[in-house]
């Protein structure tokens, strides 16, 4: 049978595993039951060989094909968000305030699917497959601990995919080149010396210095950056003063940085510890800042990998299964699986006009996605790896 042609015949199946998943969603480091649902439905597809992580959740259901071969990875992301969900939809999140608000629930479907249909081909494909469930995409940490636990490391390419409410269902987007921005996050403490409000000369004024810095980090995209490079410096949290008539010794920042240039993401870290140390001295206070890398870019750089999930689509559904889609300066951890193989990273289309809630922003408090599109995003994944493995 053909991969398609099973695909439609599992349709309501990975219909139901995403609607079950979305009922119980589980934040990011506390995906327990979500692991132990997902061991249970690989044991019941017939995958046996299941490997758990130590120290956090997830797994990696491993399929033998019957055929020597090379090693793929499909990875799908297991977390949800601490959102309370207000789509009304018969099967919403059950856990109040957790919802599966950026569609990790159909990524897991979708793998599920595209697990289901392998095992049914198994006798044909030529080589080995990991179905990787991971966690904590949200904080950007589950990918790098998986990769420090040694999945990747036999992994000769591997493949992610997101559901999006800016494409139309049930449309696929793959292509070359660069596909979502670095993250990496930062938090500011200036110190000052306070005073009475009523005598701001008798103190060094956090908050006037904060504002200063906060002005003064903008010029790093402005006026340092090249203009042909995309790049956001964002300053998301400010903290200061106790009260209104108060000059405050204090004031913190926190923000994020993102990029798709490695070099320019390597620079950054000193630019704003110089910025902020040498415009906070000048209004007598001091700056300490605390700088996390978080993850790299998701560039597809592999030309062959992006032609090979480009044909699988057009195999599947033909040349106007797939769409366009610009790249986008939101993040993903995928980044570090691509840095251990090679690998291509795509979207499958969230929107449709006759599905309400399904035009909304992932993250959304209401977004939910056309479900015809899960089938397609299954028969994707199970095709690249096939194709993959059969050296097309």
């Amino acid at each position: 049978m053909l991969i398609k042609e099973l695909s439609e015949k599992y349709n309501d199946y990975i219909i139901d595993r995403r609607r079950y998943y979305h009922q119980y969603p589980e934040l990011t480091l506390q995906e327990i039951e979500t692991t132990k649902s997902i061991i249970k439905d690989l044991k019941e597809i017939g995958i046996e060989d299941i490997k758990t992580f130590k120290d956090f959740h997830g797994c990696v259901g491993i399929l033998k094909g019957g055929k020597p071969g090379k090693t793929v990875l499909l990875r799908a992301d297991i977390d949800a968000l601490p959102v309370l969900e207000k789509t009304e939809l018969p099967f919403a999140s059950k856990i109040e305030g957790k919802m599966h608000a950026c569609g990790h629930d159909n990524h897991i479907a979708m793998l599920l699917g595209a697990a289901k249909i392998l095992f049914d081909m198994k006798d044909e494909v030529a080589g080995t497959v990991k179905f990787l469930f991971q966690p904590a995409e949200e904080l950007a940490v589950g990918a790098k601990a998986v990769v420090e636990q040694g999945v990747m490391d036999d992994v000769d390419a591997c493949y992610g995919i997101h559901i999006w409410s800016m494409v139309d269902s049930p449309k696929i987007n793959m292509e070359i080149g660069e596909r979502m921005a670095s993250c990496d996050n930062f938090k500011v403490t200036i110190k000052g010396f306070g005073s009475h409000g009523s005598a701001p000369h008798l103190g060094h004024d956090a908050i006037v210095a904060a504002s200063a810095v906060i002005m003064g980090l903008q010029t790093i995209v402005s006026r340092i950056n090249n203009p042909l490079n995309a790049a956001v410096v964002t300053i998301g949290v400010v903290d200061a003063g106790q009260r209104f008539n108060i000059i405050a010794d204090k004031a913190v920042l926190e923000g994020t940085v993102r990029t798709f240039n490695k070099k320019f993401r390597m620079e950054i870290e000193g630019l704003i510890r110089r910025i902020s140390e040498d415009i906070a001295a000048g209004y007598q206070c001091t700056a300490e800042t605390e700088y996390s890398y978080l993850t790299g870019a998701v560039i597809n750089e592999d030309q062959h990998l992006v032609d090979l999930a480009q044909n699988a689509v057009k195999k599947l559904y033909g040349e106007d299964g797939l769409a366009e889609l610009e790249k986008m300066t939101g993040s993903e951890d995928f980044a570090y699986l691509m840095e251990k193989a090679p690998g291509v990273y795509g979207f499958i289309g969230a929107r449709s006009a006759a599905i309400p809630g399904s035009e909304k922003s992932n993250h959304h408090e209401c977004f939910t996605v056309d479900e015809a599109a899960l089938q397609r995003g299954a028969a994707v994944a199970a095709q690249f790896a096939f194709d993959f493995l059969d050296g097309k």
